[in-house]
């Protein structure tokens, strides 16, 4: 229930920072916002598995400390040991399941999420281009379109870049999109156009734009493939499969220690649900509580303190002196530090 209701949380919340622009304003279908949720949820378990685990174990061992359930199993002899053997199974095999979610499930998912961009060019491309806005998804090509009355659009103004400078820009009354499955792109038909190219030596200098010609109509091709191609190459380290993230370590390049940082924090963050595990159960009895409001709020602290290290270790994943992969281990080493302390302590009495 923990889990469910922590990816719940966390799955809507960025369903509506990153959706509910295309869905409302770029007419986007639903079955792309479904699938949208349904890629980002292996990324949020990657967090509210442990997070969940943690919680079920402060509301459980707090209410059986709470009822006085422990005493009466130490009264008939079951030791502690014993009774927590079933936790420590658990954590092991919650581990092993956030393991295959980080190395394998979660970045599968990502990458299908970059695809399906390419999908909406193809199936919808109208709804890349609204009213009063700049489409800027493909890499050599920049488009703004007035006005969009269904599939029309009016009062364009395509802009062609020559790496970072401005090359060619294309003004039309009217155009319409086509998709050209044959070659992998979009054909944005245009009527009554003409052509301003810039001075390939100086593009900034104004004085020294040559006026093109007229056109009652004509074809501007934009490549799907480059498209894809741009976001596969600038796609984000999360992305990477456990065989890529192996497999860029053995060459070396800038972002080698990018690399190393990325594959420590997917097996820190696994190793997460042992850590809450050894410190969630003394806290739980310690803090004898019987409101389930209690055992939430301890977990936000614990889970807050411990993903603040996580974040705060990412940030130095490019500065070698800060040590990177001694602080993504940092929290898992002091959370477990910690829980051996408090378990060695509650054995005792």
């Amino acid at each position: 229930m923990g889990v469910a209701l922590l990816s719940l949380v966390l799955v809507l919340g960025n369903v509506f920072k990153e959706m509910l622009d295309l869905l409302i304003n770029h007419n986007m279908p639903l079955s792309i916002v479904f699938a949208f949720v349904a890629f980002l949820l292996p990324f949020s378990m990657t967090f509210t598995i442990p997070w969940g685990f943690l919680t079920a174990l402060l509301l459980v061992f707090g209410r059986l400390s709470a009822d006085n359930e422990l005493i009466a199993m130490r009264a008939v002899g079951i030791s502690f040991v014993r009774i927590c053997r079933p936790v420590l199974w658990s954590a092991c095999f919650l581990t092993a399941i956030c393991l295959l979610i980080n190395l394998e499930v979660a970045p599968r998912a990502e990458q299908a999420m970059m695809e399906d961009l390419y999908k909406i060019a193809t199936n919808s491309p109208i709804s890349l281009f609204q009213s009063d806005e700049v489409t800027d998804q493909f890499p050599d090509r920049r488009v703004y379109v007035g006005k969009r009355e269904g599939e029309t659009l009016k009062n364009l103004l395509v802009f062609e870049l020559d790496g970072n400078h401005l090359a060619k820009v294309v003004f039309a009354k009217e155009g319409h999109l086509t998709f050209d499955k044959e070659n992998a792109r979009l054909l944005l038909k245009l009527q009554d156009a003409h052509f301003e190219e810039r001075d390939a030596s100086s593009p900034n200098d104004f004085s020294k734009i040559h006026q093109g010609i007229m056109m009652k109509s004509g074809v501007f091709p934009m490549s799907l493939k480059q498209l894809f191609q741009q976001k596969m190459r600038g796609r984000h380290l999360n992305s990477y499969r456990f065989g890529e993230l192996l497999e860029g370590l053995k060459k070396e390049t800038p972002q080698h220690l990018q690399l190393l940082v990325e594959l420590n924090k997917r097996f820190s963050i696994a190793f997460a649900a042992i850590a809450f595990a050894l410190i969630a159960v003394p806290l739980g009895i310690t803090a004898h509580r019987k409101e389930t409001s209690a055992g939430f709020a301890l977990s936000i602290v614990i889970a807050f303190g411990y993903f603040f290290f996580i974040i705060i270790a990412d940030t130095f994943r490019s500065n070698p002196n800060a040590h990177p992969i001694f602080l993504i281990w940092l929290p898992n080493i002091l959370f477990t530090a910690l829980g051996v302390f408090l378990f060695r302590k509650l054995m005792k009495k």
